[in-house]
């Protein structure tokens, strides 16, 4: 699996399934960030998906890319959504979320009403891609946790201005 892309030119970039791994794993975690520079201003996205069924799980795949021009909101669910994306070629029954904006999280919870109309599209997105799953389970973590995602966020924007 790969999708096109260079993340030196901010680029989506999926890396391949490891060799010696399940083909399709129980359950799969999904860390996503999104950000921008500026709001709205330059943003990117970062995701990886890890095979949460392996003891330790074992980062199955990742995305980096620069998405242009967005508000920290769109491009958080955009990092989602890329990330549900990538993870939805595995065929796992379970995803895991786990997401820095505690906004994202409590919209897909129910919690919290998607009132911006720019976000409305991307939320509809994400719920059809969870409805995928047999289960999901919805989690906000501190940034701290998140430190992955993050830096993939990064690493898009910096090359995107080189």
């Amino acid at each position: 699996m790969s999708r096109d892309g260079d993340a030196s030119k901010g680029g989506a970039v999926v890396t391949e399934a490891l060799p010696g791994f399940e083909s399709t794993p129980k359950t799969v975690r999904i860390f996503c960030d999104g950000g921008s520079r500026g709001n709205p201003g330059p943003a990117g996205i970062g995701a990886v998906v890890l095979d949460a069924s392996r003891e330790p799980a074992t980062v199955i795949a990742t995305v980096s890319e620069a998405i242009g021009i967005a508000t920290n909101n769109v491009a958080e669910y955009q990092a989602l959504i890329s990330g549900l994306e990538a993870a939805a070629d595995f065929g796992a029954r379970r995803v895991e979320v786990r997401a820095d904006s505690q906004l994202i999280i409590r919209q897909l919870e129910g919690r919290y009403r998607v009132k911006n109309q720019g976000l409305q599209p991307l939320y509809r997105r994400a719920m059809e891609l969870l409805r995928g799953y047999a289960e999901v389970d919805l989690q906000h973590v501190y940034r701290e946790e998140n430190t992955e995602a993050d830096a993939l966020v990064n690493a898009a924007l910096d090359a995107a201005v080189t």
